[in-house]
């Protein structure tokens, strides 16, 4: 059994990689729902939707989010009636989003919905939220406190940031299985997400850092940050707001306490010598994920690290 932490669209190709390489029934994703919104009277999970979405093969190539071949008829019909059009969604995305909303409206939690939305779309490996209960990522900026879909995609995250809080999450709780994946894993892999805002709330609910720690298992992570910057999105940015570098040492830090194997690209071989005279494994390969071989080569990787988490190269 595989458990993999991810969020936004670095871990969906990850997870997309390691379904090449791993049975779907061995793999358990454990998403963050820090990023949901309600969109037009809908419950949208967009790092819920982008995992099922890759794994079930209907993730589009050219946006990295949403429905391939989506058109988006209805967006621009919203905008002429004067509605709320700054959060793009699809005519087919759009079908996920009702059918959740329904399910959750008849009482069924969103980790059921979650399982449900898979089902049907055929996908095998275990999708959990992290919590059933609402916890949202809010952002203190210069335009003042934003959730963090007004911050990433109204404001292109071009604003600058002072402090990020997760909302309701004091009294939130792991869904059903969260622990249990943690708990029953043969390895636990962090996908190359922004360790702030897309790994940051699934770590900050009650009990998950504490498993996490008390974890036998090998755990490794893959940096979303090469050379000094994201790969995509603001994960540097934060990260220095957070008072880690904006590095794969930031990386390091913000894991600090449970991390074993740390996945660089190779373009960070020089810092990644001096994380590993530190005491932490760190090994490099290519991370940039363009292509479907990309992506399968990187899963292969990190469970090799995580499979030999004391092996040197």
């Amino acid at each position: 059994m595989i458990t993999v932490f991810t969020g936004g669209t670095g871990g969906a190709k990850l997870v997309q990689g390691l379904q090449q390489v791993v049975a779907p029934e061995d793999l358990t994703v454990i998403v963050n729902t820090g990023d949901d919104l309600e969109w037009w009277g809908l419950h949208v999970s967009p790092d819920i939707d982008s995992v099922l979405y890759s794994l079930a093969g209907l993730l589009s190539k050219d946006r990295g989010w949403g429905v391939e071949a989506d058109s988006f008829r209805c967006l621009e019909r919203m905008r002429q009636l004067e509605q709320p059009s700054w959060f793009g969604l699809g005519d087919l995305d759009l079908a996920t989003h009702l059918t959740r909303t329904a399910m959750l409206r008849a009482g069924k939690s969103l980790s059921e919905s979650t399982a449900e939305l898979a089902r049907r779309m055929g996908v095998r490996a275990r999708i959990l939220p992290m919590s059933d209960h609402r916890v949202s990522t809010m952002l203190e900026t210069a335009k003042g406190r934003l959730t963090f879909q007004e911050y990433f995609v109204r404001e292109r995250h071009q604003v600058d940031v002072t402090a990020v809080e997760f909302d309701g999450v004091e009294r939130a709780r792991p869904a059903p299985g969260v622990l249990a994946g943690i708990e029953s894993a043969e390895a636990i892999l962090f996908a190359p997400s922004n360790p702030v805002t897309s790994i940051g709330p699934i770590l900050a609910v009650p009990g998950v850092r504490d498993a996490l720690r008390r974890t036998n298992v090998p755990v490794a992570a893959v940096s979303p940050v090469v050379g000094g910057a994201a790969v995509s999105g603001p994960a540097a940015e934060l990260m220095r707001m957070m008072g880690w570098p904006g590095s794969i040492a930031g990386i390091a830090e913000a894991y600090e306490d449970f991390l074993d194997v740390l996945v660089a690209d190779s373009a960070d071989g020089g810092e990644a010598e001096r994380l590993n005279g530190s005491g932490l494994r760190v090994l490099c390969t290519n991370t940039i994920m363009t292509s479907a071989d990309d992506r399968r080569a990187l899963a292969q990787f990190v469970l090799h690290a995580a499979a030999n988490p004391v092996e040197t190269t």
